[in-house]
């Protein structure tokens, strides 16, 4: 049973959503450079920028296994596999200009989870393992701009995203009767993307990847995690984000409702 709709309706369309994306990194950079008009030529000379994301992601769990795997205790356990799930997030961007190709972006970002991982034994027998999570990250990454070619940029981007768990079932959950997770992690992500530039705003889809750093098992081993020495987390997300133009933009509308 899925936890709430929206993540049923993700599990269902998770291969045209990434189908459609994929077209925007196709159609759109293409688009944009064929435009003959430059959009906000002076878009880069303000120092900071705000804006929003949205996101799917696909995530899983990547585990090493414990000696005690081997273990006669364990013989009836044939292997533990982690299912790859898919999510989404949203959150707001902070953008800070360092200088002409290389800008700071905080991220604030919440992001809806479901892993798991299937238990298979000797006997046939299959034990799913779910557990959703809500998680309330703050990635902080350096992003690398190359120069615009018309109203188009390329640009790859990397950092630290500390995340912490907001609702789902890691250390305060019952930790003798399921799997028990720690309820924060950092990773470090990396990924690239392409500005377009629009006349009042700037698009960007983007690919990113978040390794886990962390163990994100607690050490007191119960039977759903005896057989694990470490646990870490793993995803892939495809972003879109909206950020405003230059403020004499955003003050030149206002004037206009003022009138």
């Amino acid at each position: 049973m899925q936890s709430i709709n929206i993540r049923h309706q993700l599990h269902i369309h998770w291969h045209k959503i990434i189908a459609v994306l994929l077209l925007l990194f196709l159609c759109f950079p293409s688009q944009a450079q064929n435009d003959p008009k430059e959009n906000l030529l002076d878009y880069d000379l303000e120092w900071i920028h705000y804006g929003f994301l949205i996101g799917v992601h696909e995530s899983k769990y990547r585990i090493q296994y414990a000696d005690e795997y081997e273990s006669a205790f364990l013989d009836t356990l044939h292997s533990i596999v982690p299912g790859q799930l898919p999510g989404w997030k949203v959150g707001f961007i902070v953008d800070m200009t360092l200088n002409e190709y290389l800008t700071f972006r905080v991220l604030p970002t919440v992001g809806f989870y479901e892993n798991d991982l299937t238990y298979r034994f000797t006997d046939g027998r299959k034990l799913r393992e779910l557990k959703p999570a809500t998680m309330v990250e703050l990635p902080l990454l350096l992003k690398l701009k190359s120069a615009r070619r018309g109203n188009i940029a390329m640009y790859t981007l990397g950092g630290i995203n500390p995340a912490f768990e907001a609702a789902g079932k890691g250390d305060q959950f019952d930790t003798e009767e399921r799997l028990a997770l720690r309820d924060w992690n950092v990773s470090i992500d990396a990924g690239i993307g392409f500005d377009l530039y629009f006349p009042m705003f700037k698009f960007s889809p983007e690919v990113r990847y978040s390794w886990g750093l962390r163990n994100m098992l607690t050490g007191t081993p119960n039977d759903y995690d005896i057989a694990l020495k470490k646990l870490t987390y793993q995803n892939i997300t495809v972003y879109i984000t909206f950020e405003g133009g230059p403020s004499y933009i955003r003050q030149n509308r206002r004037n206009k409702r003022r009138k």
